[in-house]
């Protein structure tokens, strides 16, 4: 593993331990070179999923760019890091045991969507305003609206 302090291509793994719900496994490894010490997760990756975006491009998927996107809708809410990781990662293995090699980029979405109601409905709101594309301010608050009517009738 290249150190991310000096680049220098060798490590020793110093402690090994799955992660809270084990989806990964979490490493803290020590530099051969400089001697910093930093961490790696290793997750299992079921099947290579593609993604089709709304234009028609595809690209591979990337957990890393729905990470940044559930984070940005969740700054500031007080929710877990850890559970924010569990979510991801639950998106994630139904992409990969889907059977499907492909996704449209709105199922991605619709994912994150069921996620993060059940997590926080701000940061559900956040994140549709952003992936609906409202346009005024009505559309936000008729969202808004059926939100907090759906919470009514649980």
């Amino acid at each position: 593993m290249r150190c991310p302090y000096c680049a220098h291509e060798d490590s020793q793994v110093k402690d090994s331990r799955p992660t809270e719900d084990s989806t990964a496994i979490r490493r803290r490894r020590q530099c051969d070179g400089c001697g910093a010490r930093f961490t790696t997760f290793e997750r299992v990756q079921l099947r290579e999923v593609g993604v089709i975006k709304s234009d028609g491009t595809r690209q591979s998927f990337d957990r890393r760019k729905l990470e940044q996107s559930l984070s940005l809708a969740c700054r500031k809410r007080g929710i877990e890091q850890e559970r924010l990781d569990q979510l991801i990662s639950g998106i994630q293995r139904q992409l990969e045991t889907s059977g499907e090699s492909e996704v449209p980029a709105a199922r991605i979405g619709e994912l994150a969507m069921e996620g993060l109601r059940a997590l926080d409905s701000v940061a559900y709101i956040r994140f549709a305003s952003v992936y609906r594309d409202f346009a005024e301010a009505r559309d936000f608050e008729e969202f808004a609206g059926n939100v907090r009517d759906a919470g009514r009738g649980d």
